[in-house]
């Protein structure tokens, strides 16, 4: 299996893992263990995974500033697939710089087409492409 389609799985499973994390509020390493029970995790970015699993939630204040900066409507409106995602987006788009944007703002998508509501896709795509503008003025 390639490295981008475990990266992919880990992506999924994190927007699965944040979404647990905000609506629970249940211990991050607690969620993780969760996740490494399951049959599919050997063919996951693993480290992908758990690093970004414990860095986002450790940075959410930080990042939510950055969302809500360039919403419509405080963050507390948002659906919470939508905001797991956008976190996710938001975090690679500032910490993972090695990454694409274009790579990030598709895999961000992508999820919320797979796990999102109808069209949330079109909000997802819009916030991100303005926060790529504030954090990668120069790509």
């Amino acid at each position: 299996m390639s490295k981008i389609s475990e990266r992919r799985k880990a992506r999924k499973l994190l927007v699965q893992a944040l979404y647990q994390w905000h609506m629970s509020n249940n211990d991050v390493q607690a969620i993780e263990e969760e996740f490494q029970a399951n049959d599919a995790w050997e063919r996951v970015d693993q480290d992908y995974f758990s690093k970004l699993l414990h860095d986002i939630p450790s940075k959410v204040s930080e990042l939510d500033e950055l969302l809500a900066a360039q919403t419509d409507r405080p963050l507390v409106r948002l659906d919470p697939i939508s905001l797991s995602v956008l976190r996710l987006g938001c975090y690679e788009l500032k910490y993972q710089l090695e990454l694409p944007f274009k790579v990030v703002i598709n895999e961000a998508v992508d999820l919320t087409k797979c796990y999102g509501a109808q069209d949330s896709h079109k909000y997802v795509n819009s916030i991100l492409d303005k926060l790529v503008k504030h954090l990668r003025p120069h790509e």
